[in-house]
């Protein structure tokens, strides 16, 4: 029987390896893979096919609104009339928007990653382990119990022949 853990890379992982072992499952009969995780630039537009859900579109549609409703309001009053305001207005308003979102979140995005780094002491970005356990149907209970105890982020089962 096989039975597979996912861990995050930290001091349990190895706790639970080792009380594995002195449980009597083999060390040829224990396999760890690191899960190496995709760092990705943010993209600007989202398509239909894919989205990060952080749109840096919203805020330009929003400020372009809002500032060409308020150039078509007050060009009534000014030289060039209404409707040159409005546009002048809506092009502000998306630059000024787009601006503000694209630096806001990196700003944001640099904390973020800021934050991950000292919560992790070593400096490293923390990834999940694939533990794959391979034991008698007999050993099951126990080597589950042992993963659970030690903090494992999701177990799967699968019986052999």
């Amino acid at each position: 029987m096989f039975i597979t853990a996912t861990f995050e890379y930290s001091e349990y992982l190895e706790l639970a390896i080792s009380e594995l072992e002195q449980n009597g499952i083999l060390r040829e009969r224990i396999v760890a893979i690191p899960l190496d995780k995709k760092v990705e630039k943010r993209k600007i537009l989202d398509t239909i096919h894919r989205a990060d859900g952080v749109s840096q579109i919203d805020g330009a549609m929003v400020l372009g609104a809002v500032f060409m409703e308020l150039g078509v309001v007050y060009g009534y009053f000014w030289k060039l009339g209404p409707v040159l305001w409005g546009l002048i207005g809506l092009s502000f308003g998306v630059v000024l928007g787009f601006l503000l979102d694209y630096y806001v979140g990196k700003l944001l995005a640099s904390g973020k990653q800021a934050r991950s780094l000292k919560k992790n002491a070593s400096g490293n970005k923390t990834s999940e382990v694939v533990l794959i356990i391979h034991c008698e149907e007999n050993q099951s209970q126990m080597v589950e119990e042992v993963l659970w105890d030690n903090l494992s982020l999701g177990i799967g089962k699968l019986r052999t022949a």
